[in-house]
């Protein structure tokens, strides 16, 4: 699908302009916690006009044959530049909430179209189950987006949790 950095862009996140749109895909997820599962999704990074991207996701528990059985987790946030962006290079900062009662707060890099974060905080409240460190890579691949997010939690070390494959809508 066509793609066109919007006119009204910020500046500050030309870099982040190839996240712009809607996603749909599937994905896989796995934990020594838990058994493993497939899922579907819808991600949005959006922008209005000021220096930061809003992101949304939204994930659907699938069976074999790819029919949804539940919802399956959701988060929302703020991917910002966390210092210049120069030639779609720089540091970032992305901030996340999610309904099971988490915070993140992730520092990392943009490479052009390679982003790395890691968590720096993580928050809970006290119904939320334990969940200490997390890392994500996002990637645009042949035009599609593709995840990788790996976590500590549960006693656990960190290791890898889901990964996703996105085709831009």
């Amino acid at each position: 699908m066509p793609f066109e950095i919007p006119e009204d862009l910020h500046p500050d996140i030309l870099g982040f302009a190839w996240l712009l749109g809607q996603w749909h895909g599937n994905g896989r997820g796995d934990y020594p916690t838990i058994e493993a599962f497939s899922f579907e999704q819808d991600i949005a990074f959006a922008h209005d006009g000021r220096p930061f991207l809003h992101y949304f996701s939204q994930t659907w528990i699938t069976d074999e044959s790819g029919e949804r059985i539940r919802p399956g987790a959701l988060e929302t946030g703020f991917l910002r530049p966390g210092g210049p962006i120069d030639k779609a290079k720089g540091p970032v900062e992305l901030l996340l909430t999610h309904p099971t009662g988490f915070v993140e707060i992730y520092f990392g890099e943009i490479d052009g179209p390679r982003l790395t974060l890691q968590t720096d905080a993580v928050v809970r409240t006290p119904t939320a189950k334990e969940y200490t460190a997390g890392q994500r890579m996002y990637g645009l691949v042949e035009g599609d987006l593709m995840y990788a997010y790996d976590m500590a939690a549960q006693g656990q070390s960190m290791q890898s949790h889901l990964w996703g494959q996105l085709k831009r809508v």
